[in-house]
């Protein structure tokens, strides 16, 4: 019985093996206390795994493929993971933003090529990253934590990103006269599924630019499910355990534990705890709406994709969006409830690069669009007319696809509730003040049962901080520690 006077069988038990999960098992792990990790899946790693999704050989992320925020995550860099096999792939660039012409404007690790494939807008483009760069440990840390609950270490530093930050990407790209560096940024506010003109997008670009030149946006080689392999290797390392194959449906189903973390979205969380939580707690935790889901299609290909722009055969991600009044109208029709006919693709190319993914001379590539949530309609005619816009011929490298829709994104992983691969709305305040304004986000209604999930901030992404800053919360409140930080 959770929270039950006597003997315990351990000490905390984490439900929930995704890189949160994961990571507030290894934190809770390196305080010296028993863990246990259950997962219902046969495999660990939520939305970090490889799967042979469409053809013999071709091995594929089902989510997550790219990860500028792993690489960068303040307690990735500090665990040794590389001797449980992790190992970043680093493209030659970053990304690369293509245009009808063949133009295109690239983010790479090198702040000069960077503001070259700008033009006229390259001196603005340093300026906005200058104060910045050789600071991505001092800045992540911080931006990377709960705001409300930890101050920041370095202030200064934060409040100086928080000018630019702050700001809807509308207005930050509006620095820029040219379409290039006006695209560039407005995708890369588009990996959150919000309009442009939503305050706080402008400090989503801005990370992943400022990701790009201190880490690049490198992938696992091997795949993402070599990431969750080394984080649960490590927790091996450290005395905790994990099981595979095991759905829980409620805590009593559990060893007795001292704590209790759930790397679950709020919805399940209440079912889990029921009958320990507050119902009014509860029902305020089933009425939290999840955010815009995607559509999302996994390719086995005969060959490399015959971008127009050279620069994207050089890339690891490729964005997909003419302008930023086209990414914008894609996000708005979203969040209007509709799809948009000609919609923003966020894209990547794992195999260009890792090419273990595929038979030789042969590729994996994905491809997804934000579409409303719950959306049951099919996106493939869409996705592919758009590809093929810039890279004619890309149809006829087709061997096989693995198409998903919202459903069957929730199939593939229960947590992704109508699509929503992001743990929740993350338009506004919901990305910092998730799932509800409280000073401890990770704290529930029942003290010894803490949310650890990106359902709490940072929010989504391949980084672990939500799990370590729960474990951290865990640690002060149950165990009376207070662990040393790792980033």
């Amino acid at each position: 019985m959770v929270g039950a006077a006597g003997r315990f069988d351990v000490d905390a038990v984490v439900v929930g093996t995704g890189p949160n999960g994961l990571a507030a098992a290894v934190t809770l792990a390196r305080a010296g206390l028993r863990v246990i990790a259950y997962e219902a899946g046969d495999t660990v790693g939520g939305g970090a795994r490889t799967e042979e999704l469409t053809l013999p050989g071709f091995w594929h992320d089902p989510c997550s493929a790219v990860h500028p925020l792993g690489a960068g995550s303040p307690v990735f860099r500090a665990w040794p993971l590389e001797r449980h096999g992790l190992h970043w792939v680093e493209p030659d660039v970053a990304l690369a933003h293509p245009f009808p012409d063949g133009t295109a404007a690239t983010l790479a690790r090198s702040v000069a090529a960077t503001a070259a494939s700008l033009g006229m807008d390259g001196p603005t483009y340093r300026r906005l990253v200058g104060p910045f760069l050789g600071r991505w440990d001092e800045l992540s840390v911080d931006v990377m934590r709960p705001p409300l609950a930890v101050p920041p270490r370095h202030p200064l530093l934060l409040a100086r990103f928080g000018l630019p930050g702050a700001l809807p990407a509308a207005l930050l790209a509006h620095r820029f006269r040219g379409r290039h560096a006006r695209a560039l940024v407005s995708g890369l506010a588009a990996h959150v599924p919000t309009p442009l003109r939503t305050v706080g997008t402008g400090g989503v670009a801005l990370m992943f630019a400022l990701a790009a030149h201190a880490v690049s946006w490198p992938m696992v080689r091997g795949g993402s499910q070599r990431l969750s392999d080394a984080l649960a290797a490590y927790l091996r390392e450290l005395g905790g355990k994990v099981v595979t194959g095991c759905p829980v449906s409620h805590l009593d189903e559990l060893p007795r534990a001292r704590a209790y973390l759930l790397d679950v979205v709020p919805r399940h969380l209440a079912a889990l705890a029921a009958g320990m939580l507050p119902e009014g707690y509860r029902r305020r935790l089933r009425a939290l709406q999840p955010g815009p889901a995607v559509f999302k299609i996994d390719y086995a290909l005969s060959g490399p994709v015959p971008w127009t722009a050279p620069a994207c055969r050089e890339a690891g991600t490729v964005h997909l969006g003419p302008s930023m009044a086209d990414i914008d109208a894609s996000l708005c029709a979203v969040r209007a409830g509709r799809t948009a006919d000609h919609p923003f693709l966020i894209t990547a190319q794992p195999g260009r690069w890792d090419p273990g993914r595929a038979p030789a001379g042969q590729q994996v590539f994905w491809a997804y669009a934000h579409v409303p949530n719950g959306w049951d309609g099919d996106l493939t005619a869409a996705i592919e007319a758009q590809l093929e816009r810039f890279a004619p011929g890309f149809r006829d490298l087709v061997l096989a696809r693995a198409v998903a829709g919202p459903a069957e994104v929730q199939r593939r992983n229960p947590n992704y509730l109508g699509g929503d691969i992001a743990g929740g709305r993350c338009d506004g305040l919901h990305l910092l003040l998730r799932p509800t304004l409280a000073p401890v986000p990770y704290a529930t209604a029942h003290p010894a049962v803490f949310l650890c999930s990106s359902a709490t901030p940072p929010g989504p992404g391949v980084h672990g901080m939500c799990g370590y800053h729960a474990a951290r919360v865990a640690l002060r409140r149950v165990f009376g520690i207070r662990a040393p930080a790792d980033g």
